[in-house]
């Protein structure tokens, strides 16, 4: 992931973040070779900044679609949202993060072309004004 697509979010709070994860996503040769895959895990990370023309109940019909994404992918391993709450005013309209978590790079990239994948990127299209989206490995 290039420096300046990280850099493009602007989000002061997702900068941070960004710059954390990126750090922390490169493990030296030996870390990475004696740990074992199975207690990694690939998180795709998703923020959304709605437009304002966007109604609250747009905005809950794409959260029920984003949540029914699991149920209908089976290579998602772990989902998990929310909305923002940080107290720093730095989140420059981006209000809903979700966390989809996959086993393996093979699982993310059998996702994004999923046909339900696409379905739900044709509902919260129209309503997006900006994406940020962020993958990278945990790291323990």
């Amino acid at each position: 992931m290039s420096l300046c697509f990280l850099l493009s979010c602007r989000a002061g709070i997702l900068l941070a973040f960004v710059m954390a994860v990126v750090v922390s996503a490169t493990p030296s040769a030996a870390a990475s070779a004696a740990e074992p895959a199975a207690v990694r895990t690939l998180r795709h990370v998703v923020l959304f900044k709605f437009k304002d023309s966007s109604t609250p109940a747009d905005v809950a019909r794409i959260v029920e679609a984003f949540r029914g994404l699991p149920q209908r992918i089976p290579v998602i391993k772990g989902f998990e949202w929310g909305t923002n709450v940080s107290p720093e005013g730095k989140a420059e309209g981006f209000t809903h993060c979700f966390f989809v978590s996959f086993a393996t790079e093979a699982d993310r990239d059998a996702y994004l072309p999923h046909p339900a994948h696409k379905e739900f990127v044709g509902i919260v299209g129209p309503h997006v004004d900006k994406v940020c989206v962020v993958d990278y490995w945990t790291q323990p």
